[in-house]
């Protein structure tokens, strides 16, 4: 990756501080049920503040498509910003075409923080308009991104902005990326990949990617019937995309090529519906009946994962081995999960995860926080897992898009 600028190379005193961030958090009845993005960009914050400067936050949420929708507006995130910084958050309205965000952070003090309104409420955001850019740009001195989750997006407020003033990479972007570059680019090796989830077709380009990168790839979950199948393997009633069979074999040849081994469910969890409590049992891959329905990896299975583990000095995990959302369908993910923190916690192992099921079944089995990193980014997270550039990072390296 190349080179970018941090915080450290910023003199913040006495500047307006633009702070991309991302506070698309969920909301409900006008209050914040979920405010983990919000702690991830607090230190970024509150370090500028310390320095003296302005800060004028720039965000998005959800999608108003250019218009102003009052139910989309930021000012509900204002309070609890403020409760987890310690500070007053000023809340600016504007549509972006009045003026008021403007004139708010030009009448900014050192000391100030401010929130601006919904980027997405002006059309251009999304289009990357350049003269939308200009504007933000005009808010302040210099922009920090510390919004990793949206720098797979070519918008006016995370790339074209980046270009028009001294721009650097806030404490949980630095964070994400450094991750990022311990878990792809210069991995402890060998290098594993979990990779799990519903279907494959979601997940062939990352497949192809770490392929090429991967010692091993644990593949999981719903898309691991469409390999089991293309391969010979009764799946019964399960999720299953057997038009992709080909697809699957290619995949695993290409693997083979270059040396990356595809770890396959040697056995599996099968019930006859998916829901709580319906009756279930263990089988090997060969014994699925022709009314099973494989909602979860068995444990001679996970012993093959766990082993892989053992060996491995990196793990990259997206998606989770099973249905994990209902009991016992969660116990492939829990345990494997729980492995692969504890050997994190002995230093055996380096561990990324990431994606919004990755998040919520590694929270669920109690091992999230004994991992390495876990990046709240969504999309930005696959599409790097994936090896494609993303334009908010190559706004701040100096790379043109």
């Amino acid at each position: 990756m190349a080179a970018f600028k941090t915080l450290d190379q910023l003199d913040a005193k006495g500047k307006r501080v633009i702070v991309r961030v991302d506070l698309n958090v969920p909301i409900e009845k006008g209050e914040v049920r979920d405010a983990t993005r919000i702690e991830r960009i607090v230190p970024t914050i509150r370090e500028l503040l310390d320095k003296g400067a302005a800060v004028i936050l720039l965000a998005h949420f959800d999608r108003p498509k250019g218009k102003v929708v009052p139910e989309m507006s930021l000012k509900p995130v204002a309070p609890a910003l403020a409760k987890a910084l310690g500070r007053p958050v000023t809340f600016v309205f504007t549509d972006w075409q009045d003026g008021k965000g403007l004139a708010a952070a030009k009448a900014a003090k050192p000391g100030q923080c401010l929130l601006m309104e919904n980027t997405r409420y002006h059309a251009g955001e999304e289009k990357n308009d350049a003269a939308l850019s200009k504007i933000f740009a005009s808010l302040g001195d210099a922009y920090v991104n510390d919004a990793f989750s949206a720098a797979h997006r070519a918008h006016s407020s995370t790339e074209g902005i980046a270009h028009l003033l001294p721009a650097y990479a806030g404490r949980a972007m630095q964070a994400e990326l450094a991750a990022l570059e311990a878990a792809l680019e210069k991995p402890k090796r060998p290098l594993v990949a979990v990779v799990g989830g519903a279907k494959v077709s979601t997940k062939l380009e990352l497949l192809g990617n770490l392929s090429g990168l991967a010692n091993v790839i644990v593949i999981g979950g719903g898309m691991a019937n469409t390999f089991l199948a293309a391969l010979g393997n009764p799946v019964g009633k399960s999720l299953c995309e057997h038009d992709l069979a080909q697809t699957a074999k290619d995949i695993v040849a290409t693997a083979k090529s270059k040396s990356c081994e595809i770890l396959l469910p040697v056995d599996c969890v099968v019930a006859k519906e998916f829901k709580a409590g319906s009756p279930h049992r263990v089988v090997a891959i060969a014994d699925v009946g022709a009314d099973d329905m494989i909602l979860d990896a068995g444990p001679r299975s996970v012993a093959a994962i766990k082993a892989a583990f053992d060996r491995a000095g990196t793990l990259v995990w997206n998606g989770p081995l099973g249905a994990f959302e209902i009991a016992p369908f969660d116990q492939a993910t829990n345990e494997a999960a729980r492995y692969a923190a504890q050997l994190t916690k002995k230093d055996r192992l380096v561990s990324i995860a990431g994606g919004g099921d990755t998040v919520s079944a590694l929270n669920q089995a109690g091992a999230a926080d004994d991992f390495s990193y876990i990046s709240t980014a969504g999309g930005a997270f696959l599409e790097w897992l994936e090896g494609k550039p993303l334009p908010g990072i190559q706004a701040l390296t100096g790379v043109e898009t």
